[in-house]
């Protein structure tokens, strides 16, 4: 295939694919409100993938891989599968109850490509989602003291918010020599949020921006950052890697202004990875991850619920997430030719305490454990198929609700939950 017909079918695969991205609404809620890995490759070795080079999710990973991963185009599509819960109790009136979120399958689409310029450079593009805070639940049995019922948080009919964070990765690499390269992506981050079922907060007295708080349709925002990366190669057996993401300061959240800290800020945080890969014996490779998500940093999502500050305000009411270590460990082993199977195990702290667990029914972002595993089918020299399995058994926390502090709503402790699954399938094609 020549230059010009590359181009142009990498342009018609391109716009339907980020068109699907954009409409999908990545819903993930593993490493807090990061997915537990980006391409199936990773997400079937628990999302190890710093010293790692077989596809061109590099700008989601480490931009230094892609150097290593030769040209290539990745297609896939991720089928997650959460369930979450939120209960109250100890009140022994019909504020108590439990509810479970409605809408528990998410599709969630991935594309990677990249192209060699000679032997020592590559140009890329990785198009991935975070996603977590979304959640749809009923208005239940509650009663506030309205005359038709209250949701769990006490507003007015269903209760959740939905929020989809759709990444684009442009991604240049160079090798410094044979063993070792540098790479750098160009994040440009595309948000977009709402949420409904809030009208409890929305007052003068919770909110500075009444009547910007909750039921108005869906508000986005964009932003910019970057990704940096180095992957070396000690030998035939280790492989090093490391990659370092700013934070992405992204537009403000207007419809909003008066739920989010900051007048509706909402920002990316920047994370860090690192990572080994060791192949002690032919066809056998074990990778290790340490990453580390900065969520304190970004005011609506770090700040604690309980401040005593208006939601919306500089210093405002917020999720109360903290900085979480996500420790990834995964195997591969080439089991013949074309086959290659994986398995994997990610684990990673609960960015929630149970000082913050009332806000956080609406975002449970819980989860602890996943336990993964994969394969990869190669049906000729240029075209291999993939999937991914990841399990992640239930996680929860339980705390003293903030409601008790309104004037007659009495004491009362509200339990957050989530288990996870998910299945995914891709094609990728190596020209």
């Amino acid at each position: 295939m020549n230059h010009t017909t590359l181009r142009h079918s990498f342009k018609l695969g391109l716009l339907p694919m980020a068109v699907l991205l954009a409409a999908a609404g990545p819903a993930m809620a593993t490493n807090g409100y990061f997915a537990h890995g980006y391409g199936l490759k990773a997400k079937g070795m628990g999302g190890a993938s710093q010293a790692m080079s077989q596809d061109a999710f590099g700008g989601a990973n480490n931009p230094a891989s892609m150097v290593f991963a030769g040209s290539r185009l990745d297609l896939g599509v991720d089928l997650f599968m959460p369930k979450r819960d939120a209960e109250r109790t100890g009140t022994g009136s019909p504020l108590d109850g439990k509810v479970e979120s409605d809408k528990t399958s998410f599709y969630v689409p991935e594309l990677g490509y990249n192209r060699m310029l000679g032997a020592d450079q590559s140009i890329g593009l990785t198009v991935y989602g975070n996603g977590g805070l979304n959640t749809d639940y009923p208005q239940g049995s509650f009663n506030c003291g309205s005359p038709t019922g209250n949701n769990i948080l006490c507003g007015s009919g269903r209760l959740g918010v939905d929020m989809m964070q759709l990444m684009f990765a442009p991604t240049y690499a160079l090798k410094l020599n044979e063993s070792h390269a540098l790479g750098a992506s160009l994040l440009v981050g595309y948000q977009r949020f709402k949420a409904e079922g809030l009208q409890a907060f929305d007052n003068a007295q919770q909110s500075e921006a009444p009547g910007s708080v909750t039921n108005n349709g869906y508000d986005s925002s964009t932003g910019v950052g970057m990704r940096l990366g180095w992957q070396g190669r000690l030998g035939s057996v280790v492989t090093l890697g490391a990659s370092y993401s700013t934070r992405l300061h992204m537009g403000k959240f207007d419809k909003y202004k008066g739920l989010f800290a900051e007048q509706g800020s909402f920002d990316i945080p920047s994370n860090f990875g690192l990572g080994i890969g060791v192949t002690p014996m032919s066809g056998l490779t074990i990778a290790l991850d340490v990453n580390r998500i900065n969520y304190s940093e970004v005011a609506s999502v770090g700040n604690a619920g309980a401040v005593p500050a208006q939601l919306g305000s500089a210093n405002g009411p917020g999720f109360g997430w903290h900085d979480i270590n996500v420790v990834k460990l995964g195997v591969q082993w080439q089991a013949t030719n074309a086959l290659a199977v994986r398995a994997g195990y990610n684990k990673g702290q609960n960015p929630i305490a149970s000082s913050d667990v009332t806000f956080n029914i609406l975002a449970p972002g819980v989860m602890t454990t996943h336990y993964t595993m994969g394969w990869t089918w190669a049906v000729s020299p240029t075209s291999e198929f993939s999937g991914a399995y990841m399990v992640a058994p239930r996680s929860s926390v339980s705390g003293a609700s903030l409601l008790g502090n309104f004037p007659g709503f009495p004491p009362s402790t509200e339990t957050i939950g989530m288990k996870q699954s998910s299945f995914g399938l891709a094609w990728a094609w190596k020209y």
